[in-house]
C-alpha cells in the first residue's frame, strides 16, 4: 500500500510540474510570433514595392515625375480604351496599382528627407550665436567690452594701430620697390618669405618699443597723458578720422590715385619726349629706310598707348572725383603733335641760320631777325605746352 501511495506522489507530482511549466512555455511564443510577423511583414512589402518597381521599370531614388511619366507611356501601351495592340486590363489594372503605391513610397520619402533637413536646421539655429540687436554692441565695429566710454578708448587704441600697420606696410611696400627690380627670382623669393618678413618687422619695433620704455625714452615726452589735439576746423568731422589722416600724411601716404594721376602724367611726357627724340633722330625729307624706321617707332607708341590707356580705365574707376577723370589719348594725334614741333624747330633753325648775328650790320637790321627767332621759338614752345 506504502509503495502504491508513494507510486501516485510521484505521478501527481510530475504532473503538477508539467501544468505549472506550460503557461509559461505558452507565453513566450506570441511575443515572437509578433516579431516574426513584423519582421516577415517588412519584408514582404519591400519586396513587393521593388516588384512595383519594376513594372513601372524604374529604380529606387527616381522623382514623382519621373514616376508619373512613366506611369503615362505604359497606360498608352495597356489602356483598354487606349486602342493599342497591347492592350490589357488586367496589366493596366496591375500598373495602376504600382503607380500610385510607389508615387506614395516617392513623396513619402521626400517629405521625410525634408524634415530632417528642417530639422538639422532648427538644431543649427540653436546652436548658432546671436549678436544682441542693441545700439551698445553694433557701435566700435564690435570692437572692446565693458561700459561705452571704455569700449570707446579701446576703438580709438585699436584705430591707431591699425594705421600705424598701414603705415609701416606701406613703408615697407615702397622701399621693396625702391630697392627690388621687378624680376621673376626676386617676386618668387619676397612673395615665398613675405610671411616670415612681416612677422619679423613686428617682432623687431615690438622690442625697440619695450626697450625704449624700459630705458624711460617715453618719459619725457611733449604732452604726455593729454588728449590728442582736436581738430577745430570743422565739427561734423570725426577727430580720430582727422588724427589718423594726418599721422597717414606726415609719413608719406597718398591715396593710390594720386599716385596712379602721377605716374600716368610722367608716361605721356616720357613717350611724348621719346618719339620727338626718334624723329630728330631721323632726315627731312627720310629716306626709304629712315621711314621705315619711322613707321617701328610710330607701332611701337601705338602699343605704349594703349597700355596707357589702358591705365586710365583703371584710374577713372577709382578716382574719387568725376572732374578728376581722364579721357584716352589718341596716338595719331600724338605723333602729328611731334611733327609739327619737329617742323616747327627746323623753321626756327632755318632762319636762325639765315640771320646770324653779323657785326656789320646795322642795329637796325638785327632787329627784325631778332623778332622772328623769338615768334618762332614762342611757336615751339605753344606746341611743347599743350
Amino acid at each position: 500500500m506504502n509503495t502504491v501511495c508513494v507510486i501516485m506522489a510521484h505521478i501527481l507530482r510530475s504532473h503538477l510540474i508539467n501544468a505549472s511549466m506550460v503557461p509559461n512555455r505558452m507565453k513566450m511564443p506570441p511575443y515572437l510570433g509578433v516579431i516574426r510577423n513584423r519582421t516577415m511583414s517588412t519584408q514582404k512589402s519591400k519586396k513587393k514595392m521593388r516588384d512595383y518597381y519594376r513594372l513601372l521599370n524604374l529604380d529606387e531614388g527616381c522623382s514623382a515625375d519621373d514616376v508619373r511619366e512613366a506611369f503615362h507611356k505604359l497606360a498608352k501601351q495597356y489602356h483598354p480604351d487606349g486602342g493599342s495592340s497591347t492592350a490589357d486590363s488586367a496589366t493596366f489594372i496591375q500598373i495602376e496599382e504600382a503607380y500610385r503605391k510607389v508615387l506614395s513610397h516617392v513623396v513619402a520619402q521626400a517629405n521625410a528627407g525634408q524634415n530632417k533637413v528642417e530639422e538639422a536646421e532648427e538644431e543649427e539655429e540653436k546652436f548658432k550665436y546671436k549678436t544682441p540687436q542693441h545700439r551698445h554692441y553694433l557701435s566700435f565695429e564690435g570692437i572692446g567690452f565693458g561700459s561705452p566710454s571704455q569700449r570707446e578708448k579701446q576703438y580709438r587704441q585699436f584705430r591707431a594701430d591699425r594705421a600705424t600697420e598701414q603705415v609701416m606696410e606701406y613703408q615697407k611696400q615702397k622701399l621693396q620697390s625702391q630697392y627690388f627690380i621687378d624680376s621673376v627670382i626676386v617676386k618668387d623669393v619676397r612673395q615665398s618669405k613675405e610671411q616670415k618678413i612681416t612677422q619679423a618687422i613686428e617682432r623687431l619695433v615690438e622690442d625697440l618699443i619695450q626697450e625704449s620704455m624700459a630705458k624711460g625714452d617715453f618719459d619725457n615726452l611733449s604732452g604726455k597723458g593729454k588728449p590728442l589735439k582736436k581738430f577745430s576746423g570743422c565739427s561734423y568731422i570725426d577727430p580720430m578720422t582727422h588724427n589718423l589722416n594726418r599721422i597717414l600724411i606726415d609719413n608719406g601716404y597718398q591715396p593710390e590715385w594720386i599716385l596712379m594721376q602721377k605716374e600716368i602724367k610722367d608716361t605721356i611726357d616720357q613717350l611724348r619726349e621719346a618719339i620727338l627724340v626718334s624723329r630728330k633722330k631721323l632726315g627731312n625729307p627720310m629716306t626709304p629706310t629712315e621711314q621705315k624706321q619711322w613707321n617701328q617707332v610710330c607701332e611701337q607708341f601705338h602699343e605704349n598707348i594703349r597700355k596707357l590707356n589702358k591705365r586710365i580705365n583703371d584710374f577713372n574707376l577709382i578716382v574719387p572725383l568725376l572732374s578728376r577723370q581722364k579721357v584716352h589719348f589718341d596716338a595719331q594725334k600724338e605723333i602729328a603733335r611731334a611733327q609739327e614741333i619737329y617742323e616747327a624747330l627746323i623753321k626756327t633753325k632755318e632762319v636762325t641760320d639765315k640771320n646770324p648775328n653779323n657785326t656789320d650790320q646795322g642795329e637796325g637790321e638785327k632787329i627784325p631777325g631778332v623778332k622772328t627767332g623769338f615768334f618762332n621759338w614762342m611757336n615751339v614752345w605753344k606746341f611743347i605746352k599743350i
